[in-house]
Formats: C-alpha cells, structure tokens, sequence
C-alpha cells in the first residue's frame, strides 16, 4: 500500500473486535468495527483539484459523471525508451470527456524500493497542456508520479488540476485493457476540504 516514498503505510486494525463486542449484544450476536489511519496518498489514489488549489473542487465536489461508467481511451507507451510521454503519444487520438490510462509498464515495480526510483515515466509539461485543453474526463498512470519527481513545479499536476480534470496514480493491470472498449470507474469518498483518497478502479470491457 505504500506508493510514494517517504510516505508512511496505513495502519489496520480493529475498534472492537468481535470478543470485545459479545458483551454488548444479546447471546449469538456479534460485531466488528474496524478503523484505518492513513495518508490521503496510499494505494491506487484519485487527485481532485484541492489536491493542488485551495479553491479547487475537493473530493465532495467533484463531479462524479468523470469518474464513473467513463469511456476509456487506453495510451500504451510501455516500449518507450523515454520517460518523459510527450504530445506525440496523445496524436490522432480523440481524448474528450474521456478517462485517458497511460500505460508505462511501471507497476511491474509495484510493491519493491524500485517503485519510487526517480528515473520513472511522467507526463511532460507539453503533453499536460495539451491535454488540459483537450478536456478528457480525467488522466491515470501507472506509474509513482504523473510528474517528474525532480521538477518541483509539478507542471502535468498544476496544468490538469487547474483545468478541472482529476488524475488517478499508481494504477496496476492496465496491460489487460484493450486500446478502446471499456469503462472507468473509480469513484472516491465525498469527504468535504481533502482533496485525495484512494480508490477502486476497474475497468468493464465490452
């Protein structure tokens, strides 16, 4: 569950365990109630713009019509000997109001030290303009960072997330998705003033 270095891993745990619960109830029933402490960054994560502009969308204001039962447009760059995926890849290809998945081949570092190496594969500052002007529903990547980790500015985050398009990181498994053909959903919890959490998301091909 840790993705991004330096990050701490949640901890799981129990609020009352099932013992602890028999004495509240009658003979036979029983109950737990779990809790979780964690950073809003673990796992496979959705970026609202508050994640980067204090008066941007949060995760309870986001419209969810980009998030849920979306058209998918799936961009393979994983035979790419660069890392940075330029405006080339996104040519000829219809992005609006679509849930753009870069696919890099990273996550086959998921879960090892070499998942946070910050030689990984990002979105170029041109390829962000480009794309926050061609509105898709929202970006995800498989890969630690949809930014380069060294560039402090953060340009594919403050260029998406000031056009109103969510992104999804440390996404895994998109090498089964076909090119078209399928629908994202990766809707998060409405938790007013947080503007990342993480999310399940799948795919439906048809």
């Amino acid at each position: 569950m840790v993705t991004y270095p330096g990050l701490p891993a949640p901890e799981i745990g129990d609020h009352l365990t099932r013992e602890d619960s028999r004495g509240r109830y009658a003979p036979g029933t029983e109950f737990q109630i779990g809790r979780i402490t964690m950073v809003a960054n673990t796992g496979t994560y959705l970026d609202t713009p508050f994640h980067r502009l204090a008066e941007g969308e949060d995760l309870a204001q986001i419209d969810l019509s980009r998030l849920v039962d979306v058209p998918g447009l799936l961009i393979d760059v994983s035979g790419s000997l660069r890392r940075g995926i330029g405006v080339d890849a996104f040519e000829g290809h219809d992005v609006r109001g679509r849930a753009v998945l870069l696919r890099t081949g990273w996550d086959r570092h998921w879960g090892s030290p070499a998942y946070g190496d910050p030689e990984h594969p990002f979105l170029t500052a041109d390829a962000a303009a480009l794309l926050a002007e061609r509105q898709p529903a929202v970006v995800g990547i498989d890969s630690v960072n949809i930014d380069d980790m060294a560039d402090g500015l953060r340009p594919a985050h403050t260029a998406l997330l000031t056009a109103g398009i969510p992104i999804i990181e440390h996404m895994r498994g998109l090498e089964r998705l076909p090119h078209t053909g399928f629908r994202l959903h990766a809707a998060p919890v409405a938790v007013s003033g947080m503007g990342t959490f993480p999310v399940r998301a799948y795919a439906l091909v048809f």
